[in-house]
């Protein structure tokens, strides 16, 4: 690892030698430039004095990537905390404290998707929408409370979908198919059409489906009734946009995306606690109640756009649902036998019927003045209004089926309703000091209102008490968030930049019964994080080389985590935490058709302050969990003809990540080891279509993604934890009309 960072480093002052020599003037046509909105304006990757990766959607078909884990390896900083596929919890340059509210934003172009609260779960159901026809994905690292407002804490992800177009009509088809080592077989399917419905009207819409065959099989309670492939999964869904551009300087965009990702058994293997192998040298997990989990996207949105002159207005309107139905066992290993002996009742299992819901609307209307070579403005109004619900039923059921155990009443029925308003405003600007020097600086704030309840009903004294509808809790907040980003051009082909940025995760309220004792806090604080952050941004005149570098410090204050106090869940502030490192992305063009990209990040995280040791068991030092310290991935591709009308491509991405720690426990928690995977690929492209092979993780390594410390529905000694998908060998066809 250490050779690895010498490389990059040495390449990384070569690199700056050769870019700052040059000194000509260019015309961008000549130029590979990237363009994006991370600043809700449309500038050069290299304009934006911040952190940003872009990944495009020309790449992201290439890799067959497709969801978030496919394209990590793409992204320094970037890591994914899942073992079921719908349901996942980013993390940038490790802000992560295993919370249940997100600490990074996730938007569908100008569309913010996801909870803002902590009473829906948002932090672990982060929106993996399906990429097929995106244009390009967006990663801003660090916090953009300033115009992403809340939950961007530790930065945020956008998904920037393909626009309809009025140039002409364009089609394209895909189909694929693929085994996965041990496993089952799995295919896909997508297409996409874009129809010009007149010189000023288009539509454009999408459509997918993928299934994941199983690799993981069951080895039943009782080491028999061996199930295999107990672990399948199935993405279908689509997204519709028609684009009216009514005048030169009017637009209306309308859209829509709907998206369905269903699975049955998690992707969680059981482990040796001590070694963390698995046991049995297999990848298995015992079952006793068949689980599914079924997550449900819908998002419309309506965006307008406005040339007015001097003055340009956006107003970007939306409406979004979350739905989540889980079907799952209820420790069944460790509290069945208690039940049933309880109630004189036979042999039986308990499951978990849950369903998570929410419907947010928003509102974001601003002003901005055109580009400008001396003062760039934007001002900004945000509106948002959620409602949220968590629906929990525990019940007895015959073993191995589904069918309520006779005698046996409901035995927990919980509801938490919830709602959430924010109003906020924001204004930046740009003040440009001569040809290469400009200083951006924004500030927004934010003011939140939230209220929520519980009812509980069910047999009393075994999960909950007499049936009870508690008070509403109510809670509000108002923060200030804001950020100052000077840059430099040393010449046309580098800048240097620096950013001070704070961003901020609304706090909430507990819901609690009134007889709570005192002490058990019945509302929590927002946590805040204030980054400073260097970085240079370079590349050669002929764009052969270039180089994004980048070196961060983040202090977190008053931490969210969830913990118990005096018996009851709740949310809470603790004291702090910090994160410093660095991320680089070096891409090379030696040649025509040669691409290679390194992508490497230090990341050092950690508590600066003790939590309970016995509810929560983080101390002053102990490391974030998930945020490996070194991370580093290489991917090359190479194409060239092989006759007048066939191109051939070969490539390959490798990535490596150190050993990371699962999230805090009192009980200990597992310390999982390094891994590397590689993925492999190759290609004919004809006229009007191409012919794919792939494989991805071919070295078949098992590394490990989510879980990993005790738990007491499992036998002693014995853990569990989301683990990679093995080797997957496939091919994809490609048409376009």
């Amino acid at each position: 690892m250490m050779m690895h960072r010498n490389k990059v480093m040495l390449m990384a002052c070569a690199a700056f030698g050769a870019l700052t020599a040059s000194a000509h003037a260019q015309d961008d046509e000549d130029r590979d430039v990237i363009t994006v909105t991370a600043q809700k304006r449309a500038q050069t990757l290299q304009e934006v004095p911040l952190s940003v990766s872009v990944v495009g959607g020309d790449t992201l078909e290439r890799l067959n990537a497709t969801n978030f884990q496919d394209y990590l390896a793409l992204v320094p900083g970037l890591q994914l905390n899942q073992s079921t596929p719908g349901e996942g919890r980013l993390i940038v340059r490790g802000v992560n404290t295993g919370g249940v509210a997100s600490t990074v934003a996730v938007y569908v172009d100008e569309t913010p998707f996801g909870s803002s609260t902590g009473l829906v779960n948002a932090g672990i159901l982060a929106g993996d929408f399906d990429t097929f026809d995106v244009e390009r994905v967006e990663v801003l690292r660090g916090p953009q409370g300033t115009l992403y407002g809340a939950n961007s804490l530790g930065g945020t992800l956008k998904f920037v979908t393909a626009e309809p177009n009025t140039d002409g009509f364009e089609a394209k088809v895909r189909a694929g198919v693929e085994t996965v080592d041990d496993g089952d077989i799995g295919y896909s399917g997508a297409g996409v059409i874009n129809v010009p419905l007149g010189e000023r009207l288009a539509f454009r819409g999408s459509g997918f489906y993928r299934k994941s065959g199983g690799f993981i099989d069951s080895v039943g309670a009782n080491g028999s009734d061996v199930k295999e492939d107990i672990n399948p999964s199935e993405s279908y869904g689509g997204r519709a946009s028609l684009l009216l551009n009514a005048t030169d300087n009017l637009s209306v965009r309308l859209s829509a995306i709907l998206q369905d990702i269903k699975t049955d058994e998690s992707n969680s293997i059981e482990l040796d606690a001590a070694t963390l192998d698995p046991l049995g040298g297999e990848l298995t997990n015992s079952v006793f109640a068949d689980s599914t989990n079924k997550a449900a996207y819908r998002v419309y949105s309506g965006v307008i756009d406005w040339d007015l002159g001097a003055v340009n207005i956006t107003s970007s309107t939306s409406y979004s649902t979350f739905d989540q139905t889980i079907h799952d066992d209820f420790m069944t290993f460790s509290l069945a036998g208690l039940v049933a002996g309880a109630l004189m009742a036979p042999p039986l299992e308990l499951v978990l019927d849950q369903q998570t819901d929410y419907q947010k609307f928003t509102q974001e209307i601003r002003l901005s003045s055109q580009e400008n070579d001396r003062f760039e403005w934007m001002i900004g109004g945000y509106y948002t209004n959620e409602e949220g619900l968590i629906d929990q039923l525990v019940t007895a059921v015959e073993p191995g089926t589904v069918n309520p155990t006779p005698g046996v009443p409901v035995l927990a029925d919980l509801a938490i309703d919830s709602d959430y308003e924010e109003y906020a405003a924001y204004a930046n600007a740009t003040l440009h000091f001569g040809e290469r020097f400009d200083l951006t600086a924004g500030g927004r704030f934010s003011h939140n209102e939230q209220n929520a309840f519980q009812e509980t009903d069910g047999l009393p004294g075994l999960f909950v008490g007499p049936p009870e509808v508690f008070p509403t809790i109510s809670s509000d907040e108002g923060v200030f968030t804001w950020s100052v980003a000077p840059r430099f051009e040393l010449n046309d082909y580098a800048a240097i930049y620096a950013r001070v940025a704070k961003g901020f995760r609304p706090g909430g309220p507990n819901v609690l019964p009134p007889t709570a004792p005192a002490g058990t806090p019945f509302t929590y604080q927002s946590d805040t994080i204030l980054s400073y952050e260097a970085g240079l941004k370079a590349q050669t005149e002929d764009n052969s080389l270039a180089v994004d570098l980048s070196a961060f410090y983040l202090d977190w204050k008053d931490v969210q985590l969830f913990t118990v106090v005096n018996g009851f869940g709740v949310n809470t502030n603790t004291g702090g935490a910090r994160s410093v490192g660095g991320e680089a992305t070096v891409t090379l063009r030696p040649v025509d058709g040669l691409n290679v990209v390194v992508n490497g990040a230090i990341t050092d995280s950690e508590l600066t302050t003790d939590t309970d040791p016995i509810l929560v068991g983080g101390l002053d030092g102990d490391k974030l969990p998930f945020t490996p310290k070194y991370s580093f991935s290489i991917s090359g591709d190479y194409e060239r003809p092989l006759s007048n009308n066939v191109t051939g491509y070969a490539g390959g991405t490798f990535r490596f990540q150190s050993s990371q720690f699962a999230n805090f426990s009192p009980n200990g928690r597992s310390e999982f080891p390094s891994y590397g995977v590689l993925d492999l690929r190759t290609g004919l492209i004809f006229e009007n279509y191409s012919i794919e092979l792939f494989a991805r993780n071919l070295t078949n390594s098992r590394g490990h993604t989510s879980g990993g410390n005790p738990n007491t529905n499992l036998p002693p000694g014995v853990v569990t934890a989301g683990v990679l998908r093995p080797r997957t060998i496939g091919a994809m066809f490609t048409a376009a009309f």
